[in-house]
């Protein structure tokens, strides 16, 4: 007889949310954790980065109302905001902890490894389970460059007690926008290197190049069209060097270059689980080949974007089917946030695709931030690009401003039911709240019934 009905190896967003399902299902259940409980995003990545980020979130807004009733906004002392963040985010994994034994899950510290199809060896003890999930999720890439352990990696830079006066970011993508946009706001000398001609790639270019203008404005200087070749110590700090012979010196250097899947040390080629570079490959029921043992979350090989809610999708997917669920994994349309000031947002079709196919979707612009200025706090850059069918339904959407986080859930929505005018004209929302506005500005260009 096994030990568990599931065992889990990872207990971030990707597992825990079935494990507890399961739990209260009177299931008995396992969670190995090798590193820290309740895994990256609540330890080390969004949980960390949005508290982070509040501070000069508001800072940003007021600057908005510069000349027109504020004349001086706070500074911000990081190492206090730092000693706060460690003070609210360390004891979330002991909290974690403690729920998941009340719910009667067993929390097992170690390496878990794979020995067949139906045992997980943790420190020389076997388990043995029914099902087993695989939700180890991603760790940072490092370039095999000459200096690369050099590098801070976004785990270390949410922890650095003071922030460098100079600070160096290796890629444009989304970690080292949002830890820039602190940076820079602090004061600090910042460049940016990146490989590529542009930032961004996945997100409606109009809305990156406003971005990057504005970080500009605030003083991070960027690099594109560069190979970063080495690392090395200096008298005075560290220097990167590129193909191209460019030499920046910083205090640090962060490496932000994307992330890859932990896939090593669990066995999988003990049981012949098939991956590639991308992650375990599932099939439409999350299975891998080996039919027992599942993935979840951003270990998956996959096209789709890999963040937490995705992961908390298919871990509430995979409780289902051990519950007797039958149906494949159908995901919604998902929302992608950068949480730089300001913000940027989309969901569903691109505005690229759109515009390369004007046979099925035509886009709408939407100047919100001068049109309702009094309800966006004087955001006038803040804009939206909407994206429907040729039914006018709404299928897509990109947003550049602050309330983009807020406002894109609201669209996801909309896109998610396939609203249509009548249904939106019969809600009553409260005025004049920011979503309103967008809401009064959208509903007369949605499908209508009659």
């Amino acid at each position: 007889m096994a030990n568990f009905d599931t065992i889990f190896i990872g207990s971030g967003h990707a597992t825990w949310h079935a494990a507890v399902t399961l739990a209260q299902a009177k299931r008995k259940v396992a969670i190995i954790e090798a590193d820290t409980i309740a895994g990256t995003c609540t330890n080390f990545g969004c949980d960390a980065k949005i508290l982070l980020d509040g501070p000069f979130e508001l800072t940003e807004q007021l600057k908005q109302y510069q000349g027109i009733g504020v004349n001086e906004t706070p500074k911000i002392d990081w190492s206090q905001l730092m000693a706060y963040k460690q003070s609210v985010i360390k004891p979330l994994s002991t909290q974690m902890t403690a729920i998941f034994k009340q719910l009667g899950i067993t929390v097992i510290t170690g390496r878990g490894e794979l020995t067949d199809a139906h045992t997980v060896q943790v420190a020389g003890t076997d388990y043995t389970a029914n099902t087993i999930v695989l939700g180890t999720g991603q760790r940072p890439a490092q370039l095999a460059i000459p200096g690369a352990e050099l590098m801070l990696d976004s785990r270390d830079f949410l922890d650095l007690e003071t922030m460098p006066k100079r600070l160096t970011f290796i890629g444009a993508g989304i970690i080292s926008l949002e830890f820039a946009d602190m940076a820079v706001l602090l004061g600090s000398e910042v460049h940016i290197i990146e490989f590529a001609p542009s930032a961004l790639p996945a997100f409606y270019q109009d809305h990156v190049q406003k971005l990057i203008t504005h970080l500009e404005q605030a003083g991070v200087q960027f690099h594109f069209d560069e190979a970063l070749q080495s690392v090395s110590k200096s008298a005075t700090g560290l220097t990167a060097t590129t193909a191209n012979g460019l030499t920046i010196e910083s205090d640090a250097i962060v490496g932000a270059t994307g992330r890859i899947p932990n896939v090593e040390h669990l066995g999988l080629e003990k049981v012949g689980i098939q991956t590639d570079r991308h992650g375990i490959i599932v099939d439409d029921h999350l299975r891998t080949n080996v039919p027992n043992i599942y993935a979840s979350g951003d270990v998956i090989s996959k096209m789709l974007p890999k963040l937490t809610p995705t992961a908390t999708f298919e871990s509430n997917y995979i409780a289902g089917q051990l519950l007797g669920a039958t149906a494949a994994i159908d995901y919604p349309v998902i929302p992608s946030v950068v949480f730089t000031m300001p913000r940027l947002a989309q969901v569903g079709v691109s505005v690229a695709t759109a515009q390369a196919d004007p046979d099925t979707y035509h886009v709408q612009a939407l100047p919100y931030g001068q049109v309702l200025a009094f309800q966006y706090q004087n955001e006038t850059e803040a804009d939206l690009e909407l994206v429907f069918d040729q039914e006018n339904y709404l299928v897509g959407a990109a947003i550049y401003g602050n309330g983009a986080p807020d406002l894109i859930n609201l669209l996801t929505m909309l896109i998610t039911d396939r609203v249509t005018a009548e249904t939106l004209s019969q809600k009553v929302f409260a005025f004049p709240s920011a979503s309103v506005g967008i809401i009064d500005m959208l509903t007369p260009l949605l499908h209508r019934e009659h």
